[in-house]
């Protein structure tokens, strides 16, 4: 039997990440499940974090006591001012990041954050008592309960590849 929990993160990307740990660090018992341990906040293949609009949203996380910036320090391979032709105000930092010491980190984070636990599958299923979402159901067939939970899922939800005049359901995971 598994306890229950305050907050179920169904999703370990960079989202997952941020809504686990700061539920787990305001006092809640946190449950993040994710598809692979090995791939916590996964970047894409052009690795970069900072700019003129994921620049602010950083920023804004790094305010609200997140850890995305400060695992985008750790991890920066390259640093740049962009629009410094521009005046002050448009300036923006942006930084290339190491793809696989940016998840490396993450995993190490939230490891060490009391109140939360991880946990490899992949959600199929809310569990719904009288209309109200109150946990999860895994593809092992594990049912887990919580108070709350925060779908943090990613962009590739009923994803289509076309190849050619061929389409098939997948994305970058497959």
């Amino acid at each position: 039997m598994h306890p229950i929990y305050d907050v179920i993160v169904v999703g370990g990307g960079h989202a997952g990440c941020e809504a686990a740990a700061a539920a787990a660090r305001m006092g809640s018992r946190t449950l993040l499940i994710t598809m692979d341990m090995a791939k916590y906040a996964q970047m894409s293949c052009n690795p970069a974090m900072g700019g003129i609009a994921k620049g602010q949203i950083i920023r804004e996380i790094d305010a609200l006591g997140g850890f995305s910036g400060i695992i985008s320090d750790r991890t920066s391979i390259q640093f740049r001012m962009l629009n410094r032709s521009k005046g002050p105000a448009m300036w923006s930092p942006r930084a290339q990041i190491d793809r696989m010491r940016f998840s490396e980190e993450w995993r190490g984070i939230l490891e060490n954050i009391p109140n939360l636990e991880l946990w490899q599958d992949t959600v199929v299923r809310l569990l719904l008592k009288d209309g109200v979402v109150r946990g999860v159901v895994t593809r092992i067939g594990v049912e887990f309960e919580s108070r709350t939970v925060v779908l943090t899922n990613g962009t590739f939800l009923n994803g289509l590849m076309h190849i050619g005049r061929s389409q098939m359901e997948g994305g970058r995971i497959g």
